[in-house]
């Protein structure tokens, strides 16, 4: 609380204490599909949004920012600090428009409804030598029971000063919401046929408009048509063009027109130069109103706690030497912020079809073979999810097989906040123990994802890496100091596993289910049902078949196929391109019975947490046989390598191997003793340049391989952040820590690629502005979505040696 003692001087009843954890994450830029979107975790209430575009010509206005797009071309934006509890600051250079525009944020606790908020949005040239002249357009709209009216007096011309709106919804109860205007803006008065304009000059804007309920996420486009027409209308007169054209800036306005009845307001500004303006959200409960002075001297403050926090969590270890330390704790500190600026909330119905298989599924029973069920794609019940996102900008939404990777990151900066975020997707398991592997809710999270992906299907998996969050919590609680396991009651006899780089010492926010231990012991027992409930549906849905083909394991049971694969892809292995064998029902696929074996050590750990011993030692023996039938069904003494499984015409059992990360996966997972004979083999394939080695980490593909970048080039050779993160935390906390014929080998393996994957990355992050979904595993290079912001952020953790 050190924060808000600084600044109990400038505002007491201001900067009051929350009055809980969960009250301090009410707020945030959940919006993160948006360069800057405010909205509460609540399903209907207000959100805003800003939106600005150049007036430099009459086609700036068709390039309107509002959206995160590739297709905008900015330079770069990112959140350069950014702290889920407090706030932050976003930088995004907009080269086209020769802006950088700043946007700020400040969370301040107080009252009985979540708190209040401020905002600061600046801009200032790019290229000083270059006009920058900006229109900027700031909305807030209301979805649900509620109103909100604007209560500064109309004028037709527009207006000057401070621009008000009250309103109240059951959740927020009353609050309002102010505009203010920095003290040395200069706004555009001077141009063609400025003296026609002169009563409309130097003033805000603004539109009231009434939007049909789900309808307030397209205010762009409302607010963009509006400006259109009126222009229009304005440019009438000079049609001819023989004189010229007045000023774009003078026509592009909004029409200064509120409408009975509105739920969604604008405020438009035109800026010749730096411009400043500041936004406030008063709760009604809370004792006394923000002003410009609260960010003056709480934007400097939340940046300074955010500063040694950061430090103190994840530095830059004297293990890894660098010549640009500064350069590369900048980068650490913007992938982390904007892993967590990322955060999105969303709420929405889906789009399921229990009724569809492929060919090769049919045979096995279906989730949705009820009588009565409706088949084809049905809307299922709307559902709220607080969810980190891969990339801002393509994949604005939930994916299982990222977040799992994504709570990591964020568990090691707010353990509180990545569990809040673990309980709402295990609170998304159904009855069946299904949970979808995309979380595409609602209409706004739709119009992002094309029709042909939009669908989910209750027999599709996704690798289990929730599994890996939990993982990471519960070592977390081992490793704190104060009450021990036996004070507890809670200990059953397992090692002692710390996690590297404990930072418990350092005062930190997000931190009472580490502090408090019944807290955490409700919590694990809170998730255990559900997600054992998911577990037996894996095991349940996704079983491969032994016996059939004459296949010979110690255990009869414990053998995996994907669901839901197509002739070239298996999407739902989340690797979705990479080579596989021909679809069969007798196929058996490495990464999944490697998911498996992971999730029953993980559901085993839990159980003994929470005292359910009878089902610890049930998913010991599962997890024992599952890692026996790794070698018993998937290691290819010819190839000596792990391979996936299929059946030939003869219905004869045999090996698919294609060498790359598929082949990893025993040892991604640290499912193999070190002193395994198979380790070295794995080891010598990691490390060949002819195969999976390069200057900037592990190729996807083997560089050998006849398929290697061919196709869509997705998992044929790229290199994925998240597996090398995955390759690491096997070397550093298994094969290089642990005794075993191959441990001087694995350390030597994990310094260079640490340092291969570091350099890369940063390298590409200081040339382009952006981290990247993959590298190209020719020349490191960044490809496909930027920023992704989702596991490439893993590199953070990579430098400060934070592995799960």
């Amino acid at each position: 609380m050190r924060l808000l003692w600084f600044l109990l001087p400038l505002a007491p009843s201001v900067f009051a204490t929350a009055v809980n954890d969960s009250e301090s994450l009410l707020w945030g830029t959940y919006r993160p599909q948006l360069y800057f979107g405010l909205r509460p975790r609540l399903p209907q209430s207000v959100m805003t949004g800003l939106a600005w575009f150049g007036t430099q010509d009459f086609q700036s206005i068709t390039r309107m920012r509002h959206g995160c797009d590739q297709g905008d071309g900015l330079n770069t934006y990112t959140w350069t600090e950014y702290d889920a509890r407090q706030g932050g600051e976003q930088i995004i250079k907009d080269g086209i428009n020769n802006v950088v525009v700043t946007t700020q944020f400040l969370k301040v606790p107080g009252g009985d409804h979540g708190g209040s908020w401020a905002a600061r949005i600046k801009g200032e040239p790019m290229n000083p030598a270059f006009p920058s002249r900006i229109s900027t357009v700031f909305y807030v709209g209301l979805e649900g029971l509620g109103g909100i009216e604007m209560e500064s007096e109309e004028d037709d011309n527009g207006l000057e000063g401070a621009i008000s709106f009250t309103g109240s919804t059951p959740e927020l109860d009353e609050f309002s919401i102010r505009i203010v205007e920095g003290p040395d803006n200069t706004l555009v008065t001077e141009g063609p046929y400025a003296n026609d304009f002169r009563h409309r000059l130097g003033k805000a804007h603004y539109l009231g408009v009434r939007v049909p309920p789900g309808n307030v996420w397209q205010a762009k486009d409302v607010i963009q048509n509006a400006i259109v027409k009126h222009a229009q209308e304005a440019i009438a007169p000079y049609k001819d063009g023989a004189k010229g054209y007045p000023d774009p800036a003078f026509i592009y306005q909004l029409p200064d027109e509120v409408y009975t009845g509105s739920n969604l307001f604008a405020v438009q500004m035109h800026y010749d130069g730096p411009f400043q303006f500041d936004v406030f959200f008063d709760s009604g409960s809370a004792k006394q109103k923000l002003s410009s002075s609260v960010l003056d001297e709480g934007l400097p403050a939340i940046s300074t706690v955010f500063n040694e926090r950061f430090d103190a969590i994840f530095p830059i270890p004297p293990t890894y030497q660098t010549s640009e330390p500064d350069s590369l704790r900048t980068f650490s500190k913007a992938i982390t912020s904007n892993l967590i600026g990322g955060i999105g909330y969303y709420y929405g119905t889906s789009i399921v079809d229990r009724s569809f298989a492929y060919e090769w599924d049919q045979e096995d029973d279906s989730v949705g073979d009820e009588p009565g069920k409706k088949e084809g794609p049905t809307l299922a019940p709307p559902r709220g999810l607080l969810t980190a996102t891969p990339s801002r900008s393509f994949f604005p939404r939930g994916f299982y097989w990222d977040e799992g990777f994504h709570l990591l990151h964020i568990g090691e900066w707010d353990n509180d906040l990545s569990l809040e975020i673990l309980k709402d997707w295990i609170d998304l398991i159904d009855e069946d123990g299904w949970v979808a592997r995309e979380q595409i809710l609602g209409e706004e999270a739709r119009s992002r994802v094309p029709p042909e992906f939009q669908t989910q299907v209750p027999t599709y998996a996704n690798p289990p890496t929730l599994t890996m969050a939990v993982t990471a919590f519960i070592n977390r609680l081992r490793a704190q100091k104060g009450p021990t396991d036996q004070d507890l009651g809670m200990d059953y006899g397992f090692a002692s596993q710390v996690p590297l780089g404990d930072a418990s010492d350092v005062p930190s926010p997000g931190r009472r289910f580490l502090d408090e231990p019944e807290l955490a012991l409700e919590y694990l027992r809170s998730i255990y049902a559900p997600l054992k409930r998911h577990y037996e549906w894996f095991r349940r849905t996704q079983r491969g078949q032994i016996k059939q083909y004459g296949r010979k394991a110690r255990s009869r049971t414990e053998a995996y196929r994907w669901r839901g694969r197509s002739q070239q892809h298996v999407l739902t292995s989340g690797m979705d391109d990479y080579p596989r064998g021909p679809p069969h029902t007798g196929e058996l696929h490495l990464d999944l019975i490697s998911w498996m074996a992971f999730f029953s050590q993980t559901m085993r750990d839990i159980a003994e947490f929470v005292g359910e011993l009878d089902d610890a030692v049930a998913f010991e023996e599962i997890a024992k046989a599952t890692i026996d039938n790794i070698d018993d069904l998937h290691w290819s003494e010819e190839n000596q390598m792990y391979c996936d499984v299929s059946v030939n015409d003869e219905d004869e059992s045999y090996h698919v191997c294609h060498k790359g990360y598929l082949s990893l996966f025993p040892f991604l997972l640290s499912l193999l003793p070190p002193d395994s004979p198979h380790l070295g083999a794995i080891l010598d394939l990691l490390r060949d340049p002819a195969h999976l080695w390069s200057p900037y980490g592990l190729r996807s593909l083997s560089a050998s391989h006849p398929e290697f970048g061919q196709g869509e080039n997705y998992w044929k050779g790229p290199i994925w952040i998240q597996m090398n993160y995955l390759a690491l935390s096997a070397l550093y906390k298994t094969y290089a820590a642990q005794e075993g014929p191959y441990q001087q080998r694995a350390r030597e393996i994990y310094a260079e690629l640490r340092r291969n994957i570091v350099d890369n990355v940063h390298k590409e992050y200081v040339r382009t502005g952006y981290v990247w979904e993959q590298y190209d595993a020719v020349t490191g290079e960044g490809r496909r979505s930027h920023p992704f912001t989702g596991w490439t952020s893993l590199v953070t953790l990579i430098i400060s040696e934070k592995y799960y």
